[in-house]
This record gives structure tokens, sequence and C-alpha cells, in this order.
């Protein structure tokens, strides 16, 4: 038990570092354990940077570029970027952005109108010549029903009832004033061409719609160049411009 006593390290004495002496006091504080690890560790940092950076320089390729080597320059062993000068003001990149959005709206404006002209050549109908309506027919008694010929009635031949465009009358077929649509094969043909041109036509709703989204972004930078006070309410995307909300001025 005496023993234990002797060896427990609450009972034995504390061995403290000692300080500067009082003769070597002009020479600074005594540098102690801790100070030394500091100061290896710090030694050792700058050791590995040099060498690594000695091997970066020994690897280098010579024929190495980058674009940001046009505008640096050595200034007293530092390298320094050059600033360039603004290419244009403020109200002169404004402008320059309401001309682009001018022309964007005149190139969507003129697929407006190729629009609106091929739905009035094509009606809405389907390529393959089925309508999705009826055609109904009115009578005052069941008789008249019974003895209901659809041909007779469209006064066009039997085997183009089933046609929604395209249904000459008898008296256009005798004269041959419609030609194209007597053979399954110019049929076919002419489907295939009203087919080529519903594409067409959904070609052109969908670059509309794409620039119709370029004109609204175009608006958006042209906003953001004023000097207000602005809030980002959402974030742009591929189908909408960013939204913001600005500071009310009072316009004189």
């Amino acid at each position: 038990m005496a023993a234990f006593a002797k060896a427990a390290k609450s009972r034995q004495r504390q061995h403290r570092e000692r300080g500067q002496l009082a003769s070597r006091r002009a020479l600074g504080l005594l540098e102690k354990k801790r100070d030394y690890l500091l100061r290896a560790d710090d030694f050792h940092q700058k050791r590995d940077a040099l060498r690594a950076l000695r091997r970066r320089a020994q690897e280098r390729n010579p024929d190495e570029f980058y674009f940001r080597m046009a505008r640096a320059r050595l200034q007293d062993g530092v390298h320094v970027i050059s600033q360039q000068e603004e290419e244009s003001t403020p109200e002169q990149q404004k402008l320059l952005k309401t001309q682009d959005l001018k022309y964007v709206e005149m190139k969507r404006v003129a697929e407006v109108k190729k629009i609106e002209q091929l739905k009035s050549e094509l009606h809405l109908l389907e390529a393959e010549g089925k309508q999705l309506n009826k055609h109904t027919f009115f009578f005052d008694s069941k008789k008249e029903v019974q003895g209901f010929d659809v041909a007779l009635h469209l006064n066009t031949a039997p085997e183009l009832v089933g046609r929604v465009y395209n249904r000459p009358s008898l008296e256009a077929l005798k004269k041959k004033a419609v030609s194209g649509i007597t053979t399954d094969g110019q049929l076919q043909r002419l489907a295939q061409q009203r087919k080529g041109q519903y594409s067409l036509l959904r070609q052109r709703i969908e670059r509309e719609r794409k620039m119709f989204v370029i004109a609204q972004k175009l608006q958006t930078r042209k906003d953001l160049l004023d000097k207000t006070q602005r809030v980002k309410l959402k974030k742009e995307t591929v189908n909408q411009p960013a939204i913001y909300r600005f500071q009310f001025r009072r316009k004189r």
C-alpha cells in the first residue's frame, strides 16, 4: 500500500518547465516545447510547399497556354492582371438589348402569321381523313330515315362518303375538275402531304413558343440594367425567365 501511495500521481510533485533566467531576460522568452512544436510544424509546411512548387516547375510543359496569360504581366516579380476598359456604357447596353428584343419579336410575329396561314389551309383536320365530330341529319318521320341515302343526299359517289374533306360532287367527277382522287396511291400521297403539313405546323408552334420565352428573358435582362432594388422570386429555367419584384419608382 505504501508503494502505491508513492506511485500515485496525485501525490507526486509537478515538474514544470523553467522560465528564463533573470540574467538572460534581455534575450527574450525561453522557448518551451509547445513553442518548438509550432515552429517545427511551420517549417515543415513551408518545406513541403517549396518541394511541391519545385516539382511543378520541373514538370511544367513549356508549350502550356491559357487565355489569362494575354491579360497578365509581370510587375516587380508579381503577376498583375490588366483591367479591360468598358466596351459600352449601361445606356448602350440597354439600347442593344432593345434592338435584340425588337428583332426577336419581329421574327415571332412572322412565325405567328405563318401559323395562322397553315391553320386556315388545314382547317385543323387530321391527316388520315377522320374527323372527331359527327354530321347529324334531321328528319320528320321514321319513313324518311329508313329511305335515307347519304351519298344521294350529299350528291357524291358512295366510295367518297367516308371523307371529311376533298369530297367532290358527281358533276365534278363527270367533268374531271378535281384531280388526284381516283386511285388509292394518289389518296395515300395526299394523306402523306397533309401529314407533313401538320408536322410543319407543330414545328412552327414550338418555334414560336421558344421565341416568346427568349423575348421574355431579353426583356428581363433589359429591366435588370436599371439601378433599382429588386428581389428574385424564381430562378430562370428553360421554359420561363427569372421572376423579379422591383421596387416601385414614380417616373416623372
